[in-house]
């Protein structure tokens, strides 16, 4: 198994990247998070997970080991997938997932697209003694206000690769960042684009 991948960015897509590891470039699926933390020309290290099919070899990366523990959890789920569990860490963070299965939240896991109620049952009924405990949240805790800007388009490119219309995707953009002024920095593209799902929740427009 391949457990992680380091070299240089080659090229980044809406749904992948490629990384040169020894002169060999490695197409490495990726969630919008992830990807937006990549730049061409830079290093970068990837935890990784290989998805070996009959007519297929698929790697997927992610920014923190914790992504990939619980992309391979999700996936013993029967009838998830590597790419709904993609899609459940496009729209929620570990720790989020977590949060909802040991909630019961089913309103929560609805919104990955792909999940109706009856697979949102699923997951509750057979991950809660799998995927562990969310961290605990700091009492009074509120998320940081994101502003728009530089990074607004990246954020809105996103949601058109994960299937929104272009201006469904620009709308729930907008709404994440009523009110605010200033850019979105590179390290507020992920907080954006998680905001902007929520919004959005499971529908297409």
């Amino acid at each position: 198994m391949i457990a992680s991948v380091h070299g240089t960015v080659q090229r980044v897509r809406l749904d992948a990247a490629v990384i040169e590891v020894n002169s060999v470039g490695m197409l490495v699926q990726a969630t919008p998070a992830t990807l937006a933390g990549l730049r061409v020309g830079v290093s970068a290290t990837l935890h990784t997970s290989l998805v070996v099919r009959e007519d297929s070899l698929t790697l997927f990366g992610f920014a923190e080991d914790d992504e990939r523990e619980v992309f391979e959890v999700v996936q013993t789920v029967s009838g998830v997938g590597p790419r709904l569990a993609m899609a459940m860490l496009a729209v929620h963070t570990p720790d989020g997932l977590r949060r909802a299965v040991v909630d019961e939240d089913l309103k929560a896991l609805e919104r990955v697209p792909g999940i109706g109620r009856k697979g949102a049952q699923r997951l509750v009924l057979e991950l809660k003694d799998r995927i562990g405990a969310p961290a605990p949240v700091s009492v009074g805790g509120v998320a940081p206000v994101l502003v728009a800007g530089d990074r607004r388009d990246q954020v809105v490119e996103a949601l058109v690769g994960l299937g929104w219309s272009a201006k469904v995707a620009d709308d729930a953009v907008t709404t994440v960042l009523d009110g605010v002024e200033g850019p979105v920095g590179a390290d507020e593209v992920a907080g954006v684009l998680r905001a902007a799902l929520r919004t959005l929740g499971g529908g297409r427009g």
